[in-house]
Order: structure tokens, then sequence, then C-alpha cells
């Protein structure tokens, strides 16, 4: 890809009161409190993208909800509309600092709900601290960590029987409590702004660790170190059903509603609380083994600006032929937003239905294969697997 055609990149996430436009019109981005939409909330967010969008919702990484094709002369109405279900924070930089991802397999009175909410309630009154917008908190406090492949700048995990605050990139965090968990946070977010974190409005606490910055005193406490796979099925708190490339139509969220209150995943996934047994619905993936979910795809064309190519169909039509175990990625863009980490398998756009084939990479890495075209990869999968 050339330099003039290199994707933009924003350098922060779009939120309700702050959206992004898109190929589709705006991309609303829901913040549900601690993660969760009460029936209520499902159904009346799945009027509100009917009426005022283009009727799809995304399940973002950050488990956010996102609302797509908003109108732009109807942003100020949606609002209206989502701040009477409660799903509006006061202002645009009390949205962006309460970017804080909770463990979905949460129970009521457990440590991760009960520092979740005072954490978040405490990012939101925080209004003298600047955060860039990708910067993020994980509260995952079970007995075994499954959030350490979600993206999070400070962490608060459960190691070794103890609670621990890490910041992201450490080996060693911080012994704190339930009660000081979620003000020891928020100091560690202070640390970072102070020595020097953020430069024009970006920064990550991973790589200003790789800068060879040291932490405070006191972060000797070993970290867990836990592997998680989600899939569709039964669990603690009720049914985890996915989403085909983290998309489905509104009316599938509301129907969903019916049968119990919803949690948000950042693995593309909703769990539905209580019920044993959904109904197969449009953009719902029930069953474990299916192969869609070995493939990760952005929007794609038209629907996103920065796309050279459609992706989904794709991405579709090639799942039956990925190996169990291997996981693919297509991009439509080098920036890779569906999967910023490596993959076994990268297909990337570099035209209209043209991509480059990277193993072992990034969307943005040196391909192994040029120009191959969506159709003679359509015919003929097996591309996907020469030279490997």
């Amino acid at each position: 890809m050339s330099a003039a055609a290199a994707p933009k990149v924003y350098g922060w996430c779009p939120g309700a009161l702050r959206p992004m436009m898109s190929g589709d019109g705006l991309v609303v981005r829901v913040r549900a409190p601690l993660g969760r939409l009460s029936v209520a909330q499902a159904r009346g967010v799945a009027r509100l993208s009917q009426e005022y969008g283009n009727g799809l919702l995304d399940i973002s990484a950050r488990a956010n909800l996102q609302m797509r094709g908003i109108r732009e002369e109807a942003h100020e109405e949606l609002i209206a509309g989502l701040r009477g279900l409660g799903l509006i924070d006061p202002d645009p930089r009390a949205e962006a600092r309460r970017n804080v991802i909770l463990a979905p397999f949460w129970q009521e009175g457990g440590d991760t709900r009960a520092i979740a909410s005072e954490l978040s309630a405490a990012l939101t009154a925080a209004t003298d601290l600047s955060l860039p917008g990708k910067f993020g908190f994980a509260v995952d406090c079970g007995e075994t960590p499954v959030l350490q492949d979600t993206a999070a700048d400070i962490r608060i995990e459960r190691a070794g029987g103890q609670l621990v605050l890490r910041a992201d990139g450490a080996e060693t965090g911080k012994a704190v409590t339930r009660e000081s968990a979620a003000e020891e946070a928020l100091s560690l977010a202070r640390w970072f702004v102070e020595t020097g974190g953020v430069t024009d409005g970006r920064g990550r606490m991973k790589l200003h660790l790789a800068k060879g910055i040291a932490l405070p005193a006191g972060h000797t406490a070993p970290r867990a170190i836990a592997s998680f796979t989600a899939k569709p099925g039964i669990v603690s708190a009720g049914r985890l059903a996915a989403l085909e490339f983290g998309q489905m139509p509104a009316a599938t969220l509301a129907q969903l509603a019916d049968h119990g209150e919803i949690r948000l995943t950042p693995w593309r996934m909703l769990l539905v609380e209580g019920p044993k047994d959904l109904p197969p619905l449009p953009g719902l993936i029930l069953d474990a083994t299916d192969p869609r979910l070995q493939v990760v795809a952005c929007t794609g064309a038209p629907g996103c600006l920065q796309a050279l190519s459609s992706t989904r169909s794709l991405a579709r039509e090639l799942a039956p032929f990925i190996p169990a175990g291997t996981r693919l990625h297509v991009s439509g863009c080098t920036k890779g937003c569906a999967c910023p980490r490596t993959a076994p398998l990268t297909l990337t756009a570099t035209g209209h239905n043209e991509f480059s084939l990277i193993r072992n990479g990034t969307a943005a890495d040196q391909p192994l294969k040029t120009r191959l075209s969506a159709d003679a990869l359509r015919a003929a999968p097996e591309l996907l697997r020469e030279g490997s």
C-alpha cells in the first residue's frame, strides 16, 4: 500500500457523545454501566437503532455496544433517547475516562462487580485526569482471570489468592484489597500521566514501560498467568451466544431481551443471564464448533471509510476451510482494527477484492503473498496454506 493510500489513524475510539463518521453513517458507541443491559435498556437500544440508524449493532473488543448507520441529523434525538435509558455519561470527557471492562462472569456481591462499580464512579468524578482515548482498565477478579488477552492498560486480577493491581506489560503488580483497588488504580493512572505516558493525547501503558520507566514502589506481587478461550454455551451466569463478526440486527437484541438481562463481553459475544437455551436468531452463533468462530473480520467496505475492499462475505466463505486451531483475520486495511494482535493467517485488502496474505503477523506486517483476488481465494482456499 502506498503512503498516500495509508489508512487514517484517529487515535481515539468513538463514544455516544463523541461519535465517529464511517461509510454507513455515524458510529455511536454505548458504554453500558458495568457492561450490562437491562431488559428495558436492550429493547430501547434496539428500537433507537432501527429508528435513527441502519438497524445493525456491533459488540466491540472492549465490550461496548456500537450503533451503526446513525443519521447525523438524528444524533441529538438519539442521545436524548439513550439518556432516558440511563446509558449516557455527564459529558464526553467523562465518557472517555470511564473505559472499564469487567469479567462478564461476575456475581452479585463479588469483588469484580464491586470494584468495577467503584472504579467507574471514581473515573467519572476525576475531572482533572486527562487520559488517552484508548486507555482502559480491566477488572478481572474471579478465581481464574479471563481478560488477559483483552486490551487494557491497568488490570486488577486475582493471583495466588490475593488481588493484584498490575500495569499492562509488567510481570509483577501491587497487592491491593477490595476497598483500596479502585483508588490504587486511579493513582497508577495519574502516575502514568505524570511520568510522560501521554504524547499528543495518545499513549499506552505497555509502550510506556517498554521505554524503561520504573513503576512506583510496591509493585512486587507475582502476576496471574492464565489462558482462557470463550465459547458459546452454558456458563455459571447464563448462556454465551457469539455474534457473527461481532454484529447482529437490532431485532435480535430485542428478542434476546425476552430471555433476560444481557451482559456485553469483549469476545464479541453476549451473555444472556439465566436461560439454558436460546432460539436461533439472525447473527447468533450458538454452536461452539461453528467454523465462523475461527474467523475475524472488520466492517470492511463500504461500511468503513478506511477499507479498500469488502471483507465479511469472503471471511464467511473461507471459514469452513480454516484448519482447526487456526485463526483467520480478514482486514479491510493495514490498521487491523478487528484483530490488532498477530494471527496465524491474515488477509489484508490492498485494493478492491485484492488481498495480501500474512502468516503469523498483523495486518500491517510483511506479506508472504500479494495480489490474491477474492475470487481466486474462494475457488482455491488452499492458497491460504501454501508455503506454511
